[in-house]
């Protein structure tokens, strides 16, 4: 994996060792009908996903609220290393083009790191990159730790 140094006022961590084996991690972050499962945290769904893994590909995803508001998010895949590395980001689309009105409100680059975990499973590390500390802050004030905690016991429940 590449280098990377995590910055606390810029960044949100989510981090712990999970007992399904990095191949089925990758699926589930990396196959749309896998994701779709578990991504966005119940009660929410996700209704759909147009992955195209690779750097430069489109990373689309819809959410619905449980009273059925939609709410589309657009991205770009940044950097792929199967069953390693996924990094994407919510300010561009694909080919790396910067989305016409800058992305949403909540912009941030995401970081999912997978490690293979001595005695089995994996050592999994998701990791939301903010350009501002304020971006950060509502981001976890927004419910980052237990939304993606929420979401990740979801991913686990559907691959074991």
């Amino acid at each position: 994996m590449s280098n990377f140094t995590h910055d606390p006022a810029l960044d949100l961590v989510l981090e712990r060792t999970i007992p399904v084996t990095p191949e089925k991690v990758w699926a589930a972050w990396t196959e749309p009908e896998l994701l779709m499962q578990w991504f966005t945290p119940a009660p929410w769904k996700t209704i759909a996903a147009e992955l195209d893994v690779r750097p430069g590909g489109r990373c689309d995803t819809t959410m619905e609220s449980p009273d059925g508001e939609t709410y589309p998010n657009s991205g770009c895949y940044l950097q792929v290393e199967p069953n390693r590395l996924l990094v994407f980001t919510s300010v561009m689309t694909e080919d790396f083009r910067p989305l016409p009105d800058g992305g949403d409100d909540l912009a941030f680059t995401a970081r999912i790191e997978i490690e293979p975990a001595p005695g089995g499973g994996t050592h999994y590390r998701a990791i939301a990159m903010h350009a501002a500390e304020d971006a950060c802050a509502k981001h976890a004030d927004m419910g980052f730790a237990d939304g993606w905690g929420a979401a990740l016991d979801q991913l686990v429940a559907l691959m074991s």
